[in-house]
């Protein structure tokens, strides 16, 4: 198996989700095999990075030279997963693919993109329009609605201005452990729309599905007639597919 890379700590549950994730799936790998014995694992290196230098460190969008020190902090990252051995990497957090073809410049090894990832579960399953929650700069992102643009299907972040704080508020709670009432505060930001809006729904911060932990192996899930996309249990699953994929 390939080695791994993940760029972490942003936050270190959702890191903590990705690693405990990629172990799971070589376990579940492993027992279908007939072979006895400890399952086979993928050798993991994790760069955990400073969520408050890397929040600190945002830039202004019109302005996109303000980037570079957000840039050269995760791209410095991704150097050190190489120098460990890592032959592909993920980032683990939805908010710096907004920066993914700056941060990734340069980087020798692939690195999967989780948007990319997500656009196309999307695709397959035909959504023409998806609900994206995240955070602040994520909901906001032109890059990443392009994305999922190039893909088919219409991205857009909730209208209201309170619902979007709620969103917000829901992974601050989300960062420190607290996942008391989220889904159901999830649930209730997806009904605002107006009729005939998307009944899909992107987690698009890798905090959010830790509020369905029922779920959290499951790359789309249904509730009720909301379809949810699992932004960390896709990009988990595909970073395990590609660490197993024969050269």
């Amino acid at each position: 198996m390939k080695k791994i890379g993940i760029l972490g700590g942003l936050a270190w549950p959702s890191t903590a989700a990705y690693y405990t994730g990629i172990c799971r799936l070589a376990e579940a790998h492993h027992a279908p095999s007939g072979r006895t014995g400890t399952a086979d694992m993928p050798e993991i290196a994790i760069e955990s990075l400073d969520i408050g230098k890397a929040i600190a460190l945002f830039g202004n969008d019109d302005d996109d030279a303000s980037w570079g020190a957000f840039d050269a902090y995760h791209r410095a990252g991704l150097q050190r997963l190489e120098r460990s051995g890592a032959e592909f990497a993920v980032i683990a957090c939805n908010t710096a693919h907004h920066r993914f073809a700056q941060i990734t410049r340069g980087i020798a090894m692939p690195v999967l993109s989780i948007i990319e990832i997500a656009a196309a579960a999307c695709a397959q399953r035909n959504a023409g329009r998806v609900l994206m929650l995240g955070t602040t700069q994520m909901m906001r992102s032109r890059v990443l609605r392009e994305v999922f643009s190039r893909h088919g299907t219409t991205a857009a972040a909730p209208r209201s201005r309170a619902a979007r704080q709620i969103v917000i508020d829901i992974i601050e709670a989300l960062k420190t452990g607290h996942i008391e009432g989220a889904a159901e505060r999830i649930r209730a930001v997806a009904g605002t729309g107006r009729p005939g809006a998307p009944t899909f729904v992107y987690l698009g911060c890798t905090e959010l599905p830790l509020a369905f932990p029922e779920y959290q192996n499951e790359g789309v899930f249904e509730i009720g007639d909301t379809h949810f996309i699992n932004s960390t249990a896709l990009h988990v699953r595909a970073a395990f597919d590609y660490a197993v994929r024969q050269c």
